[in-house]
């Protein structure tokens, strides 16, 4: 099991990323969260077995969102998580 703090930079603010992050994260069984930065970028820290994969699929083209650069951090395990949010 795994943990990552992931930071998106680009149009992801206003177009349904955190709605698609929410469901990824829910399709791979993922604890965590994801939330809007001031910055117009988009942060999530997700937790599970499948986060490489949940990572792969989040950087996947879409119509209306765009990815222009991210980055990744393995970061130590929440043992008491239990859910995936989105957090304002």
């Amino acid at each position: 099991m795994k943990r990552y703090y992931i930071v998106y930079e680009g149009i992801v603010q206003g177009v349904g990323f955190r709605w698609k992050i929410m469901t990824l994260a829910r399709k791979y069984n993922l604890t965590g969260y994801v939330r809007n930065l001031d910055n117009g970028n988009v942060e999530a820290e997700v937790q599970g077995n499948g986060v490489d994969e949940f990572l792969k699929e989040s950087l996947s083209k879409d119509r209306f969102i765009r990815i222009y650069d991210y980055s990744v951090k393995e970061i130590p395990l929440s043992e008491n998580e239990r859910v995936f949010d989105v957090r304002f």
